[in-house]
């Protein structure tokens, strides 16, 4: 049987400083003349699936969907990107699937050969999209498995800071366990990210509220009354 190799003293410490050249480089790469900084509007398409793909962008401001259209012009969101998550950088030389601002949004592209030249860049890219791949993990099984309510209560969640997920301590106070979500995608774009129909959401949607676990606050503004509860609707629990 093989044997699994213990970790050597200082191992721990060779990383993290491995760790911080990497960001060091990163800071200084964006900071150059290589690094273009590119502003768009709300809805306004980055690049579309087919398109070369010789740049990797990176989210500075604002927010980006990743969607794949089907021949009968089904659209499914595969990805929301948030500041500093990666995008753009398919195996093939072409992009897979399209790329779309959500709200106005600053960009910042770097030429991939930069990255695949550099190993600093290379490690901060890696650890940049094994972290997107957890959330990727994620959004498999709610396709998967989930119910049309826990998948709007995990999209909801998405939006809570330091809640719901495995180090989540519960509310600091059990009388305040309210959190205001700004919504940056339409209803339309809110169902074509969990696979549901724009109906079905509207649905769950008044479901939630009028078992008093939102409130409407705006049309992008949403109030969640009892953070717990829509937690424990998300099917994690």
């Amino acid at each position: 049987m093989a044997q699994l190799e213990q970790p050597r003293k200082g191992d721990a410490h060779r990383l993290a400083v491995s760790s911080a050249q990497s960001e060091q480089a990163w800071s200084e790469y964006l900071h150059s003349n290589r690094a273009k900084t590119l502003r768009y509007a709300q809805h306004e398409v980055i690049f579309y699936e087919g398109d070369p793909a010789d740049r990797i962008y990176e989210v500075a401001e604002g927010a980006v969907m990743l969607y794949k259209l089907l021949p009968d012009g089904r659209r499914q969101v595969v990805e929301i990107l948030g500041p500093n998550d990666l995008f753009g950088f398919p195996v093939s030389g072409l992009h897979d699937c399209a790329a779309e601002t959500l709200v106005p949004t600053v960009v910042r592209m770097l030429r991939r050969q930069d990255v695949e030249d550099t190993a600093d860049l290379q490690q901060h890219v890696t650890r940049c999209l094994l972290s997107q791949m957890e959330t990727l993990h994620d959004h498999a099984v709610l396709l998967g498995r989930k119910s049309a309510l826990e998948r709007v209560a995990t999209f909801l969640m998405r939006f809570v800071p330091n809640r719901g997920g495995p180090g989540c301590t519960g509310p600091q106070d059990e009388d305040a366990d309210d959190c205001v979500v700004h919504l940056t995608m339409t209803r339309q774009e809110i169902a074509d990210y969990l696979g549901l129909t724009i109906e079905t959401v509207s649905r769950v949607i008044s479901e939630m509220k009028r078992r008093s676990l939102i409130r409407i606050e705006k049309q992008d503004r949403i109030r969640i009354l009892k953070v717990c509860d829509i937690c424990h609707l998300t099917g994690a629990h």
